[in-house]
């Protein structure tokens, strides 16, 4: 799922009544986090909304598998969460990508830790043009691809591709388009790569940035072969990746989303544990259920 920014609010008062933290959870002042491995209760944070349907079975299956009771706290914020954790409020969190977390790290100096990945929401390729071929047919200059449905796809050179315009779907576009064999890119410009940063291009693959509302619409136009649409997007046309995807990202996508403890946490056992409850046949099967099919297991 795309991490979008929101209002910074700066004060760890606000967080703690977002959060709805009851008044035995560590407050601002005492600034000494509880170690994970002495509490009876393990608190995670989740953002509202289908993540916390996923984290509820998540925390069914740390009861049953470990015989580790979680309490779910939940955010209504892609900011507080990392605040919360970083001062002791939470013990564990589930609700970005390693992207945002690099550069809440950056900007706030948090010590936390990466622990374990959740799931992808790809983006992902989708046509009303191309067509399945089989897999033996001649098809001439360009590029072949698998879906998620094992169908095989053939994209003509000079083919025309629309991506989103803004930096980081448009980076992650860019690279999904380098995974699948379609061009390559400066790898010095990391998970933020533009079009002048396309260093091969052997299909003379046009590639035309548009705004992402707009790309569902693009499918429809004559001149648009192919468009690359984020999942917010993507949904509100009724289109999954999984159903009707080109070609998708998998779970080597850096933008896989992880869950977070403290630095100090990272190796205490009900840490250790809880990712396990998470890495579930039972939680992947209650995701794909809620997102229809968007949901990607990371691990």
């Amino acid at each position: 799922m795309s991490i979008k920014k929101l209002a910074l609010i700066t004060t760890l008062v606000s967080a703690f009544f977002l959060t709805g933290c009851d008044n035995k959870q560590t407050t601002a002042t005492d600034n000494k986090p509880a170690d994970p491995t002495k509490v009876t209760t393990l608190k995670v944070g989740v953002i509202s909304g289908p993540e916390e349907e996923v984290a509820e079975v998540v925390k069914q299956q740390a009861k049953n598998l470990y015989n580790l009771d979680v309490e779910l706290v939940i955010f209504n914020d892609y900011v507080t969460p990392n605040q919360a954790l970083n001062d002791g409020l939470i013990d564990i969190n589930a609700f970005q990508h390693k992207p945002y977390l690099d550069e809440q790290i950056k900007e706030r100096g948090y010590k936390l830790s990466v622990v374990g990945n959740s799931f992808v929401y790809p983006i992902a390729s989708y046509s009303h043009k191309l067509k399945p071929i089989d897999n033996s047919s001649e098809t001439g200059e360009g590029v072949k691809v698998t879906s998620p449905r094992g169908e095989t796809f053939f994209i003509p050179a000079n083919s025309t591709i629309a991506i989103p315009n803004d930096p980081t779907n448009l980076g992650r576009a860019l690279l999904l388009l380098q995974h699948e064999g379609f061009i390559t890119v400066d790898k010095a410009k990391g998970l933020l790569p533009t079009v002048l940063d396309i260093t091969g291009n052997p299909y003379n693959y046009k590639i035309v940035e548009l705004e992402a509302p707009m790309l569902p619409r693009s499918l429809d136009d004559s001149q648009i072969d192919l468009a690359i649409i984020n999942n917010a997007f993507a949904g509100q046309a009724n289109l999954t990746p999984s159903k009707d995807g080109v070609f998708v990202e998998d779970k080597e996508s850096p933008y896989v989303n992880i869950i977070v403890s403290r630095e100090v946490d990272k190796d205490n056992e009900n840490v250790k544990n809880f990712v396990k409850a998470y890495q579930t046949d039972a939680v992947a099967k209650k995701a794909d259920e809620i997102f229809k099919g968007g949901a990607i297991r990371g691990w």
